[in-house]
């Protein structure tokens, strides 16, 4: 959380509407480690990392989805060793991030 709290702050100073996504579970080998966060704010900055790659991409727009409806939600990623070469995610682990607004 400390890697993002400055920029957080800041943005909800400036009267943005903030999503943070956490990562909440972990399987085989990950990029990042349970509690890693991605704060995203509804003027589109980012700040943190859930991940790397694709998958950043994906939470940063259910981040999005989320700041607009304030509905939270569950992601879960997770890709095979093989296929994971291919796509460039040779991690081939597995992860769960919850998504959700900050509220003030």
């Amino acid at each position: 959380m400390k890697e993002i709290l400055d920029d957080v702050e800041r943005w909800r100073s400036e009267g943005k509407q903030v999503a943070i996504a956490t990562v909440v579970a972990t399987r085989k080998s990950a990029p990042r480690p349970v509690g890693s966060k991605l704060a995203v704010s509804n003027a589109g900055e980012l700040a943190g990392s859930v991940s790397g790659g694709c998958v950043e991409s994906d939470v940063y727009e259910c981040a999005r989805r989320v700041l607009e409806t304030g509905e939270p939600k569950l992601l879960s990623y997770g890709i095979s060793d093989e296929e994971g070469w291919a796509v460039g995610l040779p991690c081939g682990g597995e992860i769960d991030v919850f998504v959700e607004k900050l509220d003030k």
